[in-house]
């Protein structure tokens, strides 16, 4: 095969994916290797820089073997990531930042929320500069990290060279290149692209004035070259050195890049997985309280993002079917039908729809299980089960999995009207991720929110994304919105039915209430002391 064709990158919560795409956004090969978590304690969660450099590695030298390229072909490089915190010493290694001193965790993931105090003092100073992420830091946010690790292991920070958002990292094993994107410190360190600045007051109020310092020194846009690929990187990714290495952006933002690059206003791109992430974009600063942003420049050059999202999406409704009563029968029906589980689920839930037309009538979840990001942004928010029986079995476990489906929805729902109350007039919704597979997803969201989910063709619409900066940093196109119309593709969608509409407003009342009901008993029980 001849001609350019891009690799893309994309490091997710428990794997990384290879791409190999022509100028077309043809796929020709993709690759998928696991990578490491490590839960020491509730609510803390590491990973390790070693593992997910040689699973990359591993998943680029699969994918370009898969396609039959020539590796001489490949003009680009585009790597997104988690937003992850990665500490890097001055000679090159690891920092650790595990409580127990373990050198092979050098990485707070994104889920992390062991930073809760740093996450209020950060909070508690009001700096201007908090009115650009939703009105508050997230505990999901670098600067609680940094200030964690600065507190809490002061020798360890002062050995650190460089704090990394986890894509900057990789485009500088790639490159060696000592850079920052504008989509990971704008959207993760309360840097204000639009000023090109840090709070200064900001970072000297909570003790982090020494921060610029401990990041790289170079803030690049997005569609830029971060520089070119090492020979030592070439020879781990099986690649000839000189390739041109695209700067780093967050794994959902590459996701969105992709979904709304073509058509930016009057879309939300919501990026599913493990958690949910909602994009939309506007020509001017768009202040949603309890919404991330508006952030300048962060997934496409010349416009504002908010971002909202959920915790917990694909690992809450992982964690509800394990805790059901007909989890094993579910697992081994779908081992002996050599089926996906929820694939086997969705068929008990089709039965029992056709027995009960509104099944989850009386059946509520309120989906803040791992706290909730938006619009609420509290990450002490908790999840809960309202109108529950003592009824077991598969239709026990159908009924709950459908009003948690519905919960998500809902979650976006309240998103959705709390961005357009702000001044966005989403009139549609662009899908990617795992949960686009699954028509119960893509039915309830149509339904609960009333907007028409589109769809891409590429089903890894985030890798596609990240090789689409490669595409663009290479030269290959001259701007982010012309890769993605000639990448992109159409997939289809999905319309919201009418006649739902009047269930789905009665429930959605009965969603928000829920949080009230928790809220109130969270502070009862914190008004009590033993």
């Amino acid at each position: 095969m001849g001609g350019q064709v891009f690799v893309g990158i994309d490091v997710g919560s428990a794997s990384v994916r290879a791409g190999v795409y022509d100028a077309n956004g043809q796929r020709l090969a993709f690759a998928v290797r696991p990578i490491q978590q490590f839960h020491p304690r509730p609510l803390v969660v590491e990973q390790s820089s070693t593992d997910i450099w040689a699973q990359a590695c591993a998943a680029v030298r699969e994918a370009v073997a898969g396609a039959g390229v020539d590796p001489a072909c490949v003009a680009s490089i585009g790597v997104d990531a988690t937003c992850s915190l990665v500490a890097v010493g001055f000679d090159g290694k690891a920092v650790s930042v595990a409580e127990d001193g373990n050198a092979e965790r050098d990485i707070i993931m994104w889920m992390d929320h062991r930073a809760a105090e740093q996450t209020a003092a950060i909070n508690a100073t009001h700096d201007e500069a908090l009115a650009y992420v939703g009105g508050e830091v997230g505990i999901e946010m670098e600067l609680p990290k940094v200030l964690w690790l600065k507190q809490h292991f002061p020798e360890r920070y002062a050995a650190t060279w460089r704090l990394f958002d986890l894509a900057d990292y990789l485009a500088w094993r790639l490159a060696g290149a000592d850079v920052a994107s504008v989509c990971t410190l704008t959207c993760k360190w309360n840097y204000l692209a639009h000023e090109q600045r840090f709070s200064e007051k900001l970072l000297a109020a909570v003790g982090l004035a020494d921060l610029a310092g401990k990041i790289p020194p170079r803030i690049l846009p997005l569609g830029s070259a971060a520089g070119r690929l090492s020979p030592r990187a070439a020879a781990e990714t099986g690649l000839p050195p000189g390739i041109v290495v695209a700067t780093g952006i967050i794994d959902a933002h590459a996701g969105g890049l992709a979904l709304v690059g073509t058509a930016p206003e009057g879309s939300l791109a919501i990026i599913g997985g493990t958690s949910n992430c909602h994009m939309a974009v506007s020509r001017e600063p768009v202040m949603v309280p309890g919404v991330w942003g508006p952030y300048f420049g962060a997934m496409l050059p010349g416009y504002w993002l908010n971002e909202g999202g959920q915790s917990a999406a694909g690992a809450l409704l992982d964690w509800t079917l394990r805790q059901s009563d007909a989890w094993p029968l579910l697992e081994n029906s779908a081992k002996a039908e050599g089926r996906n589980v929820y694939a086997v689920l969705n068929d008990w839930l089709a039965d029992l729809e056709q027995r009960e037309k509104w099944p989850t009538r009386d059946l509520h979840v309120l989906s803040d299980h791992h706290g909730n990001r938006s619009p609420r942004a509290n990450p002490h928010a908790r999840g809960m089960v309202v109108g529950l029986t003592l009824e077991q079995g598969k239709d026990a476990l159908a009924r709950l999995y459908l009003a948690t489906l519905q919960a998500l929805a809902y979650g976006t729902r309240h998103i959705v009207e709390s961005m357009n109350a702000a001044g966005h007039r989403i009139e549609r919704i662009v899908m990617c991720g795992g949960g686009t597979k699954n028509p119960y997803w893509l039915r309830e969201n149509a339904d609960a929110t009333g907007c028409e989910i589109q769809l891409v063709s590429e089903e890894d619409a985030v890798t596609l994304g990240a090789a689409l900066l490669g595409a663009v940093a290479c030269g290959a196109f001259a701007a982010l919105p012309e890769a993605a119309a000639a990448m992109v593709r159409p997939g289809g969608g999905v319309k919201a039915r009418p006649e739902t509409k009047a269930f789905h407003d009665a429930k959605y009342a009965v969603y928000l209430q829920l949080y009230e009901d928790m809220e109130h008993c969270r502070s009862a029980m914190q008004a009590w002391r033993p």
